[in-house]
C-alpha cells in the first residue's frame, strides 16, 4: 500500500533478513556515503546529504509501494548494505540496486540480496521484468550482473551518474 498508510515487507534469506531502515543502521549507512565506494553513485556526500538519502529508503516504499531494504546479517542485524528496487522519477524503469558496505564485499551479499529482491518483484508484485543500471566502469557490479545471468540491453545516459548499461534480468520463468 501506498501514502501515509504503508509497510515494508521483511525478507530473509540464507545470511540475511532484508529490512525496513532503522534509526541505528544511520551511521553504518553515513560512513558508506561518505567513502571512495560511492564514487560509481554519486558521491561521497556529507552526513547531511546522507540523511536525506537514507530516510528516502521508506519514502520511496510510502510513495510507490516498493523500494529497497537495509541489507542485515541475520546472525546479528548488523546493517551489510541497501538493496532493493529503486525507482528515481527519472530512471527509464525501476531496477534492482545494489550496495554493501566495506564489511560486506566479496562474501556473496550483494547477490543474494539481490536474488531475493528479483523474488520479491516477479513474485510479489507480479512482474514480468526488471532491469539493473550500471556504471560502464563499475567492473564489480558488472560482475554481478552477469552473475545474476543479466544480459546488456541498451544504455541510459543520466544527467548526474553518466552512462550507464541497462542490465535486463531473466524473465520469471528463467530466473
Amino acid at each position: 500500500m501506498t501514502g501515509t498508510d504503508f509497510h515494508i515487507p521483511t525478507l530473509t534469506t540464507e545470511r540475511l533478513t532484508l529490512r525496513a531502515p532503522r534509526l541505528a543502521d544511520f551511521d553504518a549507512f553515513a560512513d558508506f556515503r561518505a567513502s571512495t565506494q560511492m564514487a560509481h553513485l554519486g558521491g561521497p556526500v556529507d552526513r547531511t546529504t546522507a540523511w536525506g538519502q537514507f530516510t528516502a529508503l521508506a519514502g520511496q516504499w510510502a510513495l510507490r509501494g516498493y523500494g529497497r531494504w537495509i541489507v542485515a546479517d541475520r546472525a546479528d542485524d548488523a546493517p551489510l548494505g541497501v538493496v532493493g528496487i529503486f525507482h528515481p522519477d527519472d530512471w527509464p524503469e525501476p531496477e534492482i540496486g545494489w550496495s554493501v558496505f566495506a564489511q560486506a564485499e566479496g562474501r556473496g551479499i550483494a547477490q543474494e540480496a539481490a536474488r531475493a529482491t528479483r523474488a520479491f518483484a516477479y513474485d510479489t508484485l507480479g512482474w514480468s521484468t526488471i532491469i539493473s543500471l550500471v556504471s560502464n566502469a563499475n567492473s564489480r557490479s558488472i560482475a554481478l550482473a552477469e552473475r545474476l545471468d543479466c544480459r546488456p540491453d541498451g544504455t541510459f545516459s543520466h544527467a548526474m551518474y553518466g552512462d550507464m548499461t541497462i542490465w535486463r534480468h531473466p524473465a520469471p520463468e528463467a530466473a
